[in-house]
C-alpha cells in the first residue's frame, strides 16, 4: 500500500516538474505562449500516461508483453502531443 501511494505521489510530481518547463520557459521568451487550458491538458495527458505505464508495469508478467506495451503507451502519448501542439494529422484538435 505504501509503495502504491509512493508511485501515485511521483507520478503527480514528474508531470507537475514537465509542466514547470514551460511555465518558466514563458517567463523568458515570447515563443511560449500556453494558457491555462494548455497546462490543464498537459498535465492531464502526462499524469494519464503516468498512470497508464503504471498500470501496465503492474499488470504485464513477460517482459517482451510489458516492454512493447510500453513503447505503444509512449508513441501514443507522443503522438496526441505533437498533434496537440503543431497538428501533424490535421484534426479539428490542433494547436496550429
Amino acid at each position: 500500500m505504501i509503495t502504491q501511494n509512493k508511485r501515485l505521489i511521483s507520478i503527480i510530481l514528474i508531470s507537475a516538474m514537465l509542466l514547470f518547463i514551460p511555465l518558466i520557459a514563458m517567463q523568458f521568451t515570447e515563443e511560449v505562449n500556453w494558457t491555462l487550458f494548455d497546462f490543464l491538458i498537459g498535465g492531464a495527458l502526462l499524469f494519464g500516461t503516468g498512470l497508464v505505464i503504471e498500470l501496465v508495469v503492474r499488470n504485464s508478467e513477460k517482459i517482451k508483453y510489458r516492454n512493447t506495451l510500453l513503447v505503444a503507451v509512449v508513441i501514443v502519448f507522443l503522438l496526441i502531443w505533437a498533434e496537440l501542439a503543431v497538428g501533424i494529422f490535421g484534426s479539428p484538435f490542433a494547436g496550429s
